[in-house]
């Protein structure tokens, strides 16, 4: 069946992907003409869809022919690193487990908020408002303060300039007061959290640099505030972050030897 005689669904979403889905490696350039065909989509509809392709920098122009944009590129790398990130995670991830009997977690920044990459969960852990895929403020998560510690002072800055949400019972909701607990962090290389995502949960989290020295996610173990020593499993947290951080940036490049 060739494109023109796919039955495109009426809904915006199918037909960006119709539009995308035209291009392969045999037709890495299209003319709209050509491109509403292979979308099985009118010529109308699919000039639309162009226009607004390109102004968001899914598509590019180079005189009458489109070709996929960089965002595209930007987005696979995304999601390519975050599986990298998550396959070299797992394993340290699991060891902590099995150490602490604690809940584990790996989540990297979005803006002002985190997203959680990994979780294994222990059996004996509090309610908490994590899962895989989802967010939480930055602010009130240990993984969040200490992904924020070690960005740029510009993230900090969007992070402050907004109002700090109350989340759990002891989130941080005053800039300043986060301001030094981020200065902290910097010091110790870990962050610590006592009921501020939620009820009863405490967690100490430490950041996996990239090689470029910035936060490329932050590892964590969380359990029930008051019977879990963080100050004893943070050394564990941080070794790890260390571990995954090398293994992220490879081996060292090799002496010249001329």
């Amino acid at each position: 069946m060739s494109p023109a005689d796919r039955n495109i669904p009426d809904s915006g979403v199918a037909r960006v992907a119709a539009v995308l889905g035209a291009f392969d490696a045999e037709h890495a350039e299209l003319r709209v003409s050509e491109l509403a065909r292979r979308a099985g989509l009118p010529k109308s509809t699919t000039s639309r869809l162009v226009r607004d392709l390109v102004q968001h920098g899914f598509l590019e122009r180079k005189g009458a022919d489109l070709h996929l944009g960089t965002r595209l590129f930007e987005l696979g790398e995304l999601a390519s690193r975050h599986r990298n990130l998550r396959a070299i995670a797992l394993p340290y991830m699991a060891d902590l487990r099995e150490a602490t009997r604690q809940t584990v977690h790996l989540a990297v920044l979005d803006e002002v908020e985190v997203v959680y990459v990994e979780i294994l969960r222990s059996r004996d852990a509090p309610s908490m408002p994590s899962r895989v895929g989802g967010r939480l403020l930055a602010h009130a998560a240990a993984v969040g303060k200490v992904l924020l510690a070690f960005s740029d002072e510009a993230v900090v800055e969007v992070v402050c300039s907004r109002p700090l949400t109350r989340v759990g019972p002891r989130t941080i909701t005053a800039p300043g007061h986060l301001r030094r607990e981020l200065a902290r962090i910097r010091g110790t290389g870990l962050a610590y959290e006592s009921e501020e995502s939620g009820p009863g949960v405490g967690c100490v989290a430490s950041a996996v640099v990239g090689a470029d020295g910035r936060p490329v996610a932050a590892i964590s173990i969380s359990g029930w505030s008051g019977r879990l020593n963080l100050r004893r499993v943070g050394p564990a947290v941080r070794t790890a972050a260390l571990a995954m951080g090398r293994e992220l940036r490879g081996p060292a490049n090799p002496p010249d030897e001329r």
